[in-house]
């Protein structure tokens, strides 16, 4: 079991690699394409690359076959793919007014935000998340709060993303363990791709020579970022356990701003790192501070379902734990 744990870790590891590294991807799509059309096509591209695995997978378990797509497992796929439309656009929208740090850490919020939303639905909120919170606002506030206490306008996008995220877990961890997690990632994909490209066609100009143009950050975003990135993690889910796989994927916000540094010189002042830090501090401090055995209890199925959904961002369902 230790092999099966320590192989897990890593594959969590790479995919939260994957997830940071993808804000790159998803700021320099929009040099050549709007954010919408951006989000369209990859997600678009992720449900085309699942369905032949989906008819591979078929093909392998004849002695027990996939569940077919029922309403119920219509309805919800469809529910998360509203949410995550939602989450990816404005995510998307908002790095065109943000750099790829901010957004990273901002989006990684919804760690918190997540055991915060379950006080609605009767689950207990321990002293850790509270002060991971605090940690988390102070952080933020560093980070983004400049002269005059303005805010950039990407960063609040990135914080309303960051609740839909929220209720995208809260969603996830309701209808995946109901349903086949598969078959639900191609439902809410292709919900996602038809409500983006949708609004490309309202509001953006489409011009094939600047989706070619856009074509290698398309492939990461949807290749690597969704299809392999999700595939990468339901391997781990099998072998995880829950407040492991939050920690290590919530790490995802470090690799974004990494990558923002490496790759487009990005650059924050002191004060921007301290925010950082704190913020992931507050995240951390979130997920280990120890609970007593009745909140454990209460507030398992948002755990395993926030830690099923981190990274966000790059908008792949989440399978619980």
């Amino acid at each position: 079991m230790p092999s099966h744990s320590l192989r897990a870790d890593l594959l969590m590891l790479l995919t939260a690699m994957i997830w940071g590294s993808v804000f790159v991807a998803q700021r320099l799509g929009m040099d050549s394409i709007g954010p919408f059309l951006y989000s369209g096509l990859r997600f678009g591209l992720a449900a085309l690359i699942l369905l032949p695995v989906l008819h591979l997978l078929q093909g392998r378990a004849q002695s027990a076959p996939l569940p077919a797509v029922n309403p119920q497992m219509l309805r919800g796929g469809i529910l998360m793919g509203l949410a995550l439309a939602l989450g990816i656009n404005l995510q998307q929208v908002g790095l065109l007014f943000t750099s790829v740090t901010n957004s990273g850490f901002i989006t990684g919020l919804y760690v918190i935000i997540v055991p915060l939303l379950g006080l609605f639905i009767g689950h207990k909120t321990g002293l850790g998340i509270w002060l991971g919170a605090c940690l988390a606002v102070v952080g933020m506030f560093l980070l983004s709060v400049g002269e005059g206490f303005q805010v950039a306008s990407g960063d609040w996008l990135q914080l309303a993303g960051a609740f839909v995220w929220a209720v995208h877990v809260l969603l996830v961890g309701f209808f995946a363990s109901r349903h086949d997690p598969l078959r639900l990632a191609v439902i809410q994909f292709v919900t996602c791709a038809l409500i983006s490209l949708a609004l490309a066609l309202l509001f953006e100009e489409i011009q094939l020579q600047a989706i070619i143009a856009a074509g290698p950050a398309i492939l990461y975003g949807g290749i690597l970022g969704v299809a392999i990135g999700f595939t990468l993690q339901v391997v781990a889910q099998k072998d995880a356990i829950a407040s492991h796989a939050a920690i290590i994927l919530s790490l995802e916000a470090v690799f974004a701003a990494m990558a923002g540094a490496w790759f487009l010189g990005e650059a924050l002042e002191l004060r921007g790192y301290l925010g950082c830090a704190l913020m992931l501090v507050g995240m951390l401090l979130a997920q280990l501070w120890p609970k007593k055995p009745a909140e454990l209890a209460s507030q398992l199925p948002t755990e395993t379902a926030a830690s099923a959904d981190a990274g966000r961002r790059s908008g792949q369902p989440r399978v619980e734990l």
